[in-house]
């Protein structure tokens, strides 16, 4: 029940103006203060950036070039690390403002604070950075001779098909793999990387071991040498060898490896590839993992490849299993009677099979499996199994040609990017250039199709909306009596840094 007395903060009058104000060690109100004391005083309001226009990167003293497109964050923060005495104040905001992309300029609002007499001031300021141009020293190097390279990377898979390639194009560009390739050629079993560092290169094909079932060796070459200075210059060669296992291949594993996996086999089928090899067996759907050293120990090559995969019909189908999830992917275990297609009208040849498939397949559907029963097989690991049982058919997925011919010559609601590679012209001097380019079309356009039909496939890729595109009235969600397509939650939004400011594009 006392009485408490409040306390209550004085004030005075300000020196300058006579405004009644908080004390504190200039005596002067806040108004006063700014106009006497200026933070921004011992800040840069311009500086100087060096930009190379080819690789779009910027120059990081001394020697470091850090890539990064216009009113980015890493634009931004390359640009404040440029500034002197910036750490002498706190940074509460910072901006860019629009400026003509040609103008060589470019201008970042900061708003700062910092506390003068107990009193925290705050302030806004400009500041513009000069652009000059100048090339990096890869750059450089390309301009002057397009065949000065250290380090090539040639990387290579014996197959008859680029379906591995097209897919390491697309990690490639999603990690940036190659933004320090000087050149990239496309030759007729594969790609050659050139760099201008031999730490790139290496670096490179780290990268490949990570995604891909690789083996590779290395060479050097003398190129020039300096007695009196004791210096030496090399090229630098990495052959690198992708494995020419590839995804749905059908494969006869060796006694070895079939022993060394649990007698897993020996007909199995390889349900995905990435730095190692996932083998599924169709009829008791085990799995197991084949690691690269493992592969080359006692390297084998697939029964039958994705190019013999055969259509057929399906007559009937019996599931006499639950389903059952193998490595994120959902199997049936079915009784089917299949034909193939090429047979209707000229015989009445039906097969009885057993299949993974009873998941997916229904009465009338298409689906792709290969033809053990009309194709001739000399494999020499199938004669090392005594009294192996071979089924007539082996289906491996469902089929969706017949509903693609609808929609033939539309375009998709998604697209891809691709690297900038020249072409080798020796396919075309060897009198096959027209006909080189059609199976590289028809080829590509089985990857997309691959890329609609597997979520799994799609998982490690970048996809962008396809702003051509123009949806149609029915539904785009996939059933199972539909296409398969990608849904648009999947898709990112091609930034334009180039289009008008009209222009907003939305993640889709």
């Amino acid at each position: 029940g006392m009485f408490n007395v409040q306390r209550t903060v004085g004030s005075i009058l300000c020196c300058k103006c006579g405004v009644l104000t908080q004390p504190n060690g200039a005596n002067m109100c806040l108004n006063c203060l700014r106009s006497h004391v200026d933070i921004k005083e011992k800040l840069e309001k311009h500086a100087t950036i060096r930009h190379c226009p080819d690789c779009d990167s910027y120059l990081q003293p001394p020697r470091t070039w850090i890539k990064a497109q216009l009113e980015s964050k890493e634009l931004l923060t390359f640009c404040l690390k440029r500034l002197k005495n910036l750490n002498k104040v706190r940074l509460v905001h910072a901006e860019f403002i629009w400026t003509e992309p040609h103008s060589k300029r470019i201008k970042v609002k900061l708003r700062v604070q910092e506390e003068v007499f107990n009193v925290v001031l705050e302030d806004a300021y400009t500041v513009e950075f000069v652009v000059v141009d100048q090339m990096c020293d890869s750059c450089t190097r390309v301009q002057a001779n397009p065949d000065q390279w250290i380090a090539v990377v040639q990387l290579r898979q014996h197959v008859s098909h680029r379906r591995t390639f097209f897919y390491l194009e697309q990690l490639i560009l999603k990690h940036d793999a190659a933004r320090y390739a000087i050149r990239i050629k496309q030759m007729d079993h594969g790609v050659d990387f050139f760099f201008g560092h031999r730490s790139h290169a290496m670096k490179f094909v780290e990268f490949l071991n990570k995604v891909a079932p690789i083996r590779y060796r290395n060479d050097q070459q003398l190129v020039s040498h300096d007695s009196k200075s004791n210096t030496y210059n090399y090229k630098y060669t990495f052959s690198v060898e992708i494995s020419p296992i590839c995804r749905e291949d059908l494969i006869c594993l060796p006694p070895k490896v079939a022993t060394a996996l649990g007698n897993l086999g020996p007909l199995v089928v390889c349900s995905k590839v990435t730095n190692s090899i996932v083998l599924l067996d169709p009829f008791t759907l085990r799995q197991s993992f084949l690691d690269a050293d493992q592969y080359w120990r006692s390297s084998f090559k697939p029964l039958l490849t994705s190019r013999q995969l055969v259509e057929y019909i399906v007559l009937d189908i019996e599931r006499y299993s639950s389903e059952v999830t193998v490595g994120g992917l959902k199997y049936v275990m079915a009784d089917a009677q299949v034909a193939r297609v090429s047979d209707f009208g000229k015989n009445d040849i039906m097969f009885n099979i057993r299949t993974h498939l009873g998941h997916l397949l229904n009465p009338g559907d298409y689906a792709l499996g290969y033809d053990l029963h009309g194709s001739n097989n000399n494999e020499a690991d199938l004669n090392k199994y005594k009294g192996l049982y071979l089924p007539e058919v082996i289906l491996i997925k469902k089929s969706y040609e017949e509903k693609r011919l609808k929609k033939r010559g539309k375009p998709r609601s998604w697209k891809l990017k691709s690297l900038e590679m020249e072409v080798d012209s020796s396919a075309a001097a060897k009198g096959r250039g027209g006909d080189h380019e059609e199976k590289m079309n028809s080829e590509y356009e089985q990857f997309l199709r691959d890329i609609e039909e597997n979520p799994e496939l799609r998982f490690g890729l970048s996809l962008y909306t396809n702003k051509e595109y123009q949806p149609e009235t029915t539904s785009v969600t996939t059933d199972g009596d539909d296409i398969p397509s990608v849904p648009l939650h999947e898709l990112i939004a091609d930034l334009d840094l180039g289009d008008g400011g009209d222009d907003e594009t939305t993640m889709s």
